[in-house]
């Protein structure tokens, strides 16, 4: 592991960001279509270090914190503990995935790239341990190539699982061999919300990773601003 991740890795997991892999720009920008490379707008980084959490440790430190308030008190309180763990690294930007258009992201290629994670049928990336209980919270760009533990190199969930149980779970049947329709899946959680309001039955179903599980005021938060982003997606899809 680069000097320059580890220390990421230990400021970073003290308030729960737990998953930090790494990558370059070079190899994010050669499975992006043209237009959305980093290319001139890294700033002349070369690496690119890819944070996340497994599990309940970061929703644990973001209750405690109580200081972040508003429309978006998570990813308030994301942007402020990942500028602060690198405020004094020299040459690091951040990059969050709740960044509008053109500067967002795509936050699974970077943690797939990373081997943090990789594809599921349900939609989200799997890690070997938390299973699909990950959610990634920030990618820094930093001037040097940087290099960091590859847990999910080798790991392919989907393909091995014989149970399959996301795809019996989910009560839309947006779920299925072929992966995940997401337009479908936004037609049912914005038609009948009640339905999934909980959590998304499919992701609960996961073999992986069950141990990990978020707890229940977790789960109903994040349903409810994957739901406002749906509502946000039709919106705007409609006045086009």
């Amino acid at each position: 592991m680069t000097d320059f991740v580890a220390v990421l890795a230990m400021r970073l997991g003290r308030v729960g960001i737990d998953l930090v892999g790494a990558t370059s720009v070079a190899a994010y920008d050669a499975r992006m279509p043209t237009g959305r490379t980093l290319g001139a707008d890294a700033g002349g980084a070369r690496g690119v270090v890819v944070a996340g959490n497994g599990g309940r440790a970061f929703w644990d430190a973001f209750r405690a914190d109580g200081r972040c308030v508003g429309d978006d008190p998570l990813d308030a309180f994301t942007r402020r503990v990942v500028e602060d763990a690198v405020r004094d690294l020299p040459g690091a930007t951040c990059r969050f995935p709740f960044e509008p258009a053109p500067r967002r992201l795509d936050f699974r290629l970077l943690a797939e790239l990373a081997g943090l994670g990789r594809p599921s049928l349900v939609g989200v990336l799997v890690h070997p341990v938390y299973g699909p209980w990950i959610a990634l919270r920030a990618a820094i760009l930093v001037p040097d190539d940087v290099t960091a533990p590859r847990p999910a190199d080798g790991f392919d969930p989907c393909p091995s699982c014989v149970e399959r149980p996301c795809i019996v779970a989910c009560p839309a049947g947006v779920v299925g061999p072929s992966g995940w329709d997401v337009a479908g899946c936004a037609a049912h959680r914005l038609a009948a919300v009640a339905h999934c309001a909980d959590g998304c039955a499919a992701r609960i179903a996961c073999v992986y990773g069950r141990a990990h599980h978020y707890p229940p005021d977790a789960l109903a938060f994040h349903q409810a601003s994957a739901r406002r982003t749906m509502a946000a997606y039709a919106s705007a899809a409609k006045k086009a």
